[in-house]
């Protein structure tokens, strides 16, 4: 019997859970234990009502915009979308992707996103994916940027061109975690720049891990309209505060 690289390293290296990084079995994408509807370990999907504008889940449904959204005078892109809620097992699950080496999950995270909002994407007519870019230093000691590794596994779930060199950041900024909403603003105003040569498209959606209020895709939005992309979307692995 002919055995595969692939298989050698999945003995090796098997593949775990992208919600509670048990080892999956043959076959699995998620564990039976956290795609159980009862489980603990459970993690939400967006679900309507949300946000009209930024994806945010609203408790009243009928409101139309989150509180950050209906307060603020202007976002630079045209809507965007979460697939999960930041809370429970997908704070774990977000924290072994973007620190913890586990690229792998990115592929289980583009399934839900493809299945959530390809429709969407088509519908807006958008025809490239760009993923928000990682300080070039930063990238170098993390080894990969995990906006980077979702867009290109999202990329291959929807059939789309990923474009990794339309913008970039141009300053090592302070994570913005660690910042209160005017900080998160101030930390990011000039922190990015177009870099093509030219505008190949004109409706693209960009991609990151985590959205809390905005600063950072606003941001990078606002450079591309800039440099002439006309309608530009987000969608990222999960929600953060505000919701």
């Amino acid at each position: 019997m002919k055995i595969t690289k692939a298989g050698m390293l999945s003995v090796f290296f098997p593949p775990r859970c992208p919600v509670c990084d048990e080892v999956l079995l043959p076959g699995q994408d998620i564990c039976g234990d956290c795609s159980g509807q009862g489980c603990g370990k459970k993690i939400m999907r967006i679900r309507e009502p949300v946000c009209k504008k930024c994806g945010k889940p609203l408790s009243d449904e009928r409101r139309e915009y989150c509180g950050d959204c209906s307060g603020r005078k202007q976002h630079f892109y045209t809507q965007g979308k979460a697939v999960f809620v930041f809370e429970g097992a997908i704070r774990g699950s977000m924290y072994r992707f973007k620190y913890g080496g586990r690229q792998e999950y990115a592929a289980f995270y583009a399934k839900a996103a493809a299945e959530q909002y390809g429709a969407w994407l088509k519908r807006n007519g958008v025809e490239a994916i760009v993923p928000v870019p990682m300080y070039f230093r930063k990238k170098r000691r993390r080894g990969y940027n995990q906006a980077e590794v979702f867009a290109k596994a999202l990329g291959r779930e929807l059939h789309m061109p990923v474009d990794c060199g339309m913008v970039k950041r141009i300053r090592n900024t302070v994570p913005q975690k660690e910042l209160n909403r005017e900080e998160k603003a101030h930390n990011v105003k000039n922190a990015f720049q177009f870099a093509a040569d030219i505008v190949k498209y004109k409706k693209i959606v960009l991609v990151d891990d985590i959205y809390t209020t905005g600063s950072t895709m606003d941001a990078v939005a606002e450079v591309l309209l800039a440099a002439g992309v006309r309608e530009i979307y987000y969608i990222c692995i999960s929600i953060g505060e505000g919701y």
